[in-house]
């Protein structure tokens, strides 16, 4: 398809036959005088009453625990870049879709003009008491660090920021299977992560929380290496600063095992992939293109399991295989925050799946005659129906844990 074809498809898509992605649906009948006057007045008075003396009856009377506030300020959209709060808004209706469609959640989206991570924290604060989870989205780094700790600290519903967690979610289990494959561990594996913004900083930490070692790590930026000698580093990358004397992309990719990108397009030649140890895992996330195209790294290495961001491609990095599940199953579990514990419990659900027998109608939705675990396997394709029983079901599991979640009485 060609790029003119694509842009008035997708224009023709936003705007026909009504502009637009998401509409409201009323749940209750309101066809007659009866049914006027039990959703408005006056017998909207009894649950507001009802509320009043009690807050969490919010969940029995309203739609409050099925509903999403998906949120941003528009400085980070997709790899477009800050574009502004109201031309984020076909992808917040976008977001709303998917946890539509694949979790049965209901989202308002919510774009915001803020000038400072204050002010935005204050709006959020303020419409909260709305919503059953804030999904933040598009936020750029490192203000939305800053955001999403500050509200979780504020609000006792999950705040949770997609293109962080969400996205560590899915790298995290698709790497669990494909070291698997390749008959390597986390626990010993040499990783190298190009992109310091919040979905590499994300990805490692939940990385190490399942058992991978800081001093096996190698976080590089647009500066090259992030080592303890240089200045300028912020909270996040000081983390994970090395003592060591490797300074180039190039340099920290010689022998790795692993690399995960999810920076720029071609910023990974053939010869770095050649220099991996053997049996790599490459992880190029850059959307629309990614790092290195796969055709070039299959070229170098035959020993090779490969991951992009791109549908065209096997090993799909998705994250609609995340947030709709993780939220779903902290919705049903009325969770007050997504934690550590829920997002690993998601990445063995996710991991596990793709080991088993794929159904018959995964296979008719991708037009396949066979899929198996193996290299070009590595995580469940997002139309996998286990994924709304699984996923939900391990993420609620989790949430029961008392730090992680209380039932509002």
């Amino acid at each position: 398809m060609s790029q003119a074809t694509l842009k008035k498809k997708a224009l023709d898509y936003h705007r026909l036959p009504k502009p637009g992605k998401l509409e409201v649906v009323s749940s209750k009948p309101c066809a007659t005088q009866a049914d006027l006057s039990l959703a408005y007045t006056p017998g909207v008075a009894q649950p507001v009453l009802e509320i009043a003396k009690n807050p969490a009856k919010a969940y029995d009377y309203t739609n409050k625990g099925n509903l999403v506030a998906v949120i941003t300020d528009g400085t980070a959209i997709l790899g477009l870049g800050d574009r502004g709060a109201l031309a984020a808004k076909p992808v917040m209706e976008g977001k709303g879709v998917l946890f539509k469609q694949f979790a049965g959640i209901d989202v308002y989206d919510i774009e915001v003009n803020a000038k400072t991570p204050a002010e935005f924290i204050r709006v959020v604060e303020a419409i909260a008491p709305t919503f059953g989870g804030i999904n933040l989205e598009d936020i750029a780094a490192p203000h939305c660090f800053e955001i999403e700790a500050a509200l979780k600290k504020k609000l006792d519903i999950p705040v949770f920021h997609d293109d962080q967690h969400g996205t560590a979610t899915i790298i995290c289990a698709g790497l669990l299977n494909a070291l698997h494959v390749q008959g390597k561990s986390l626990e010993t594996a040499k990783i190298v992560c190009l992109g310091a913004g919040a979905a590499g900083i994300a990805s490692l930490n939940l990385l190490v929380a399942m058992g991978a070692q800081k001093r096996n790590i190698l976080l590089v930026d647009s500066r090259g290496v992030v080592h303890k000698g240089r200045s300028g580093l912020n909270a996040f990358k000081k983390s994970y600063a090395r003592a060591t004397t490797l300074r180039t992309l190039e340099e920290a990719m010689t022998g790795a095992d692993v690399f995960v990108g999810v920076s720029g397009a071609n910023l990974v030649s053939p010869a770095m992939v050649k220099a991996m140890a053997d049996k790599p895992v490459v992880f190029a996330l850059a959307n629309p293109n990614p790092e290195i195209l796969p055709a070039k790294a299959h070229a170098v290495r035959s020993d090779l399991v490969m991951a992009t961001g791109r549908s065209d491609y096997p090993n799909q990095v998705n994250n609609v295989l995340g947030f709709p599940f993780i939220f779903r199953g902290a919705l049903d579990a009325r969770a007050k925050e997504i934690t550590q514990d829920m997002l690993i419990a998601a990445v063995h659900a996710l991991a596990g799946l793709a080991r088993e027998k794929v159904p018959a109608s995964v296979l008719k939705a991708y037009k396949l005659k066979t899929l198996k675990f193996g290299p070009e396997y590595i995580l469940p394709k997002p139309f996998d129906p286990r994924l709304a029983e699984r996923v939900p079901q391990a993420v609620a599991k989790a949430a029961k844990k008392p730090k992680a979640a209380g039932r509002r009485r």
